[in-house]
């Protein structure tokens, strides 16, 4: 199952590992590896990327960065050759990003002189930033015919568990998930209501919004760590959270 149908399909600058990530999906298609395995591995990459910025290694922290965006894009495509859909594989991976997110930051403000309090509104900003993208593309992955519907726009009860997976694991993962996505996902919906009326959003705007896209926010942070620029990392993604703004008020006045 393709996440949206032909028609729907758009440049999405967040998902430059997709390629790749296929192609690592297809040598694992008849194996024992299961997606959650995949899951796993790009939380060791993350990990492997802060320990690389502990140790002023930019470039390989840059890589590993890198690499966790990809095999992060393998987990779904796995589950999907494999027909093996979860819910559970979908929290997890979501719990992941966060965690990693945090981790990364702070560990950027560790080693640099940004100060605690502006880490925290960084993460903030940037948690606004990929919720903003997943909002828009879930809607629009909603409204595309044959899309892949595991994605809720409003995820407020605890989806029944999918074959494969029992439904106390599917309620726990889901209660993780409220509580560190709720505030964003509450924050987000309330900034723009009407969206999930919306019949379809035009490619051109849904690649504007996936430069809030974690993998491009990633990219961002991979880029500029070996070319020195980690002390502007924090500040940076707190003003880019001004295309919040912008990309709501598009929505809102020209795509209805």
């Amino acid at each position: 199952m393709s996440k949206l149908a032909a028609k729907d399909k758009f440049l999405d600058l967040s998902d430059y590992g997709r390629p790749i990530a296929k192609l690592f999906a297809n040598q694992l298609k008849n194996t024992q590896f299961t997606p959650i395995h995949v899951t796993l591995l790009f939380g060791v990459c993350g990990l492997i990327g802060i320990y690389c910025i502990l140790q002023d290694h930019y470039f390989l922290a840059g890589f590993f960065i890198i690499l966790k965006s990809i095999i992060d894009a393998a987990d779904g495509e796995l589950a999907r050759l494999k027909k093996t859909p979860s819910y559970v594989g979908r929290y997890l991976d979501s719990v992941f990003d966060i965690i990693l997110n945090l981790l990364f930051l702070l560990t950027i403000c560790y080693v640099s002189k940004t100060s605690l309090w502006m880490t925290i509104i960084a993460f903030f900003c940037i948690q606004l930033q990929g919720t903003l993208y997943n909002y828009y593309y879930v809607i629009l992955r909603h409204h595309s015919v044959g899309g892949d519907q595991t994605s809720k726009v409003f995820e407020d009860q605890s989806p029944i568990a999918l074959p494969g997976e029992t439904q106390k694991w599917v309620t726990i993962w889901f209660g993780i998930y409220t509580v560190v996505y709720g505030l964003f996902d509450k924050i987000i919906h309330l900034m723009d209501s009407q969206a999930y009326k919306t019949k379809n959003f035009p490619n051109w705007f849904m690649t504007f919004v996936s430069l809030y896209g974690l993998g491009f926010q990633l990219l961002l942070i991979a880029v500029l760590l070996p070319l020195g620029y980690i002390e502007i990392i924090v500040p940076f993604f707190i003003f880019y959270s001004l295309l919040i703004f912008v990309l709501i008020g598009i929505r809102k006045v020209f795509i209805k």
